[in-house]
């Protein structure tokens, strides 16, 4: 359900970003995000960090989740392809690997996850074809914008595995208020009030932004990393593409090739074949 909840922010976010820009966008779905879950956390209680070291960590785990690769992402597609940027983005299961072997005790490499990971990339080179593997160092900038994201997000989810006591609802509005804080300062100081309204469409697509990949997207995300760990959880989320290629054809009426289901094989394997190993 979540890379189906974030396969759609990346369609999302190449419609609105022409109208918004990348760092009012960014601004936006984290202050709408924070506005909903401010009242689930304030019904159940906040829970607030101890000591320096966990606000040390909340205020890491706010830049590199939140605040840096909303920006990152959303200005890179306005340069790449949203093929190129799902194959960058499918680099992160293997960051994702190699940190929790290094960072954690119970989330160590093994054949299962180095195979199942390779399966899942794979999967990702059928889906976006020969013409994104070739459109690789056209635009060199827009494309390390968007791998820096990637890494941005494998290392926020490193942190989140050092944080006890903080249930998911209350850590991601803790976060995402931090966040907002943090780019409303930022919009304001860089750029003052948006030069132009945005329209109805613009606002419709922030608010779904807002709602389902910000608030809710990070109330799972913070739930699975606990539960089943970075690298497992990074492998999951080579879906997104998949589910960004079956809702554009939903919603733009795109044709389905064989390539998607193939790609879909793949990864479902590659998830499968962690999971065995894991069970095992």
């Amino acid at each position: 359900m979540l890379a189906m909840i974030w396969g759609s922010a990346f369609l999302a976010i190449k419609i609105v970003v022409p109208d918004t820009g990348p760092l009012w966008l960014a601004t936006i779905r984290v202050v709408i995000a924070f506005i909903v879950l401010l009242p689930f956390a304030l019904v159940k209680g906040l829970v607030w960090p101890k000591g320096a070291r966990q606000w040390g960590l909340i205020c890491l785990i706010m830049l590199l989740n939140v605040v840096i690769p909303f920006f990152l992402i959303s200005w890179a597609e306005q340069f790449i392809s949203a093929g190129v940027a799902s194959l960058l983005m499918g680099v992160g299961p293997f960051m994702a690997l190699i940190g929790s072997h290094f960072t954690t005790h119970d989330d160590k490499l093994s054949r299962a996850k180095v195979i199942g990971a390779i399966f899942g990339f794979s999967g990702i080179l059928v889906l976006v074809g020969w013409d994104a593997i070739q459109g690789l160092g056209d635009n060199l900038l827009g494309q390390g914008a968007a791998m820096l994201g990637a890494a941005c997000y494998v290392s926020s989810s490193l942190l989140i595995r050092k944080l006890d006591g903080f249930p998911p609802v209350r850590l991601s509005a803790l976060i995402l208020g931090m966040a907002s804080l943090t780019l409303l300062s930022l919009s304001f100081s860089f750029l003052g009030l948006p030069a132009n309204q945005f329209s109805t469409q613009s606002w419709l697509w922030l608010i779904y932004l807002g709602v389902f990949p910000s608030a809710l997207g990070y109330v799972l995300r913070y739930y699975m990393i606990q539960k089943i760990g970075v690298s497992t959880f990074a492998s999951s989320l080579n879906l997104i593409p998949v589910f960004g290629v079956f809702l554009s054809a939903l919603l733009l009426g795109e044709a389905l090739s064989m390539n998607v289901f193939i790609s879909l094989a793949l990864i479902v394997t590659g998830l499968f074949i962690i999971r065995r190993g894991q069970i095992k």
